[in-house]
């Protein structure tokens, strides 16, 4: 790896509808785009898309965020240190599953907090060297509290915006922001089969569009749509006697 690339963005888990939709708006404004994930093949149509619709240079890189002792030669291999860096790497699980079997819990866990924050922890210091960037992590609501219906994914998410407060805080004053995405509901294959309520619901582009404008503001944390950030507020403020009765 050698010194920072001009504006390049490395998307991981680009595989995803919010990954490919980040991709698409770096690349409108001219970005170069490296798109990580397992399934290079099928990366290989969205680079070439996303080359020919926004005229930049886009590469695919084979990336497996449960690979963790692999990152350490995944960031030496890249072809310089990254400007942007966005983790888009997840996974909902089932929480019935993951109730019964610890491995499907493992596995919800590892992908959404261990893959992702080992992964970031690998490119942070590289970052910092290079003279600064930004680091995004796309979180969850669900990590904002625990709730019956998705403690599992909603424990691991919590890691996840602890990890990223804590990698915020140590890198301030060295150039490199760190901004906690909080999207809640997204029409995506994800979530695909659910029922969304449309005003509380973005579609991906909109994801797209709100991470780009949070990393030129330089921002630390938002929500997608704003309202979430009421809605979470008041439900942070529920009294545990009083939210352990609720069926959310």
């Amino acid at each position: 790896m050698t010194g920072p690339a001009q504006g390049a963005v490395l998307v991981l888990g680009a595989r995803s509808d919010m990954g490919v939709a980040i991709a698409h708006r770096f690349a409108r404004a001219g970005h170069p785009l490296w798109l990580a994930g397992r399934d290079v093949e099928a990366m290989a149509a969205d680079a070439a898309d996303i080359g020919l619709r926004h005229g930049v240079d886009t590469r695919t890189l084979a990336f497996d965020a449960l690979d963790v002792a692999g990152h350490a030669a995944f960031v030496a291999a890249l072809p310089a240190v990254p400007a942007v860096v966005v983790c888009c790497v997840g996974l909902l699980g089932d929480q019935a599953e993951s109730q019964r079997d610890a491995a499907a819990a493992s596995l919800v866990l590892r992908s959404n907090f261990e893959g992702p924050a080992l992964a970031l922890e690998a490119l942070a210091e590289p970052m910092a060297a290079a003279g600064g960037g930004s680091i995004v992590g796309i979180g969850s609501v669900a990590g904002e509290r625990g709730r019956a219906s998705n403690y599992v994914y909603g424990a691991a998410k919590a890691g996840f915006a602890a990890y990223l407060s804590g990698l915020r805080n140590r890198l301030a004053g060295r150039g490199v922001q760190v901004l906690t995405v909080l999207p809640g509901y997204v029409a995506t294959r994800m979530t695909a089969g659910m029922t969304l309520p449309p005003a509380l619901t973005a579609q991906p582009a909109e994801v797209g569009e709100a991470v780009y404008r949070a990393v030129i503001a330089g921002r630390d944390v938002i929500h997608v749509r704003p309202v979430w950030g009421l809605i979470m507020a008041i439900i942070r403020a529920l009294p545990e006697t009083l939210f352990k009765r609720l069926k959310l």
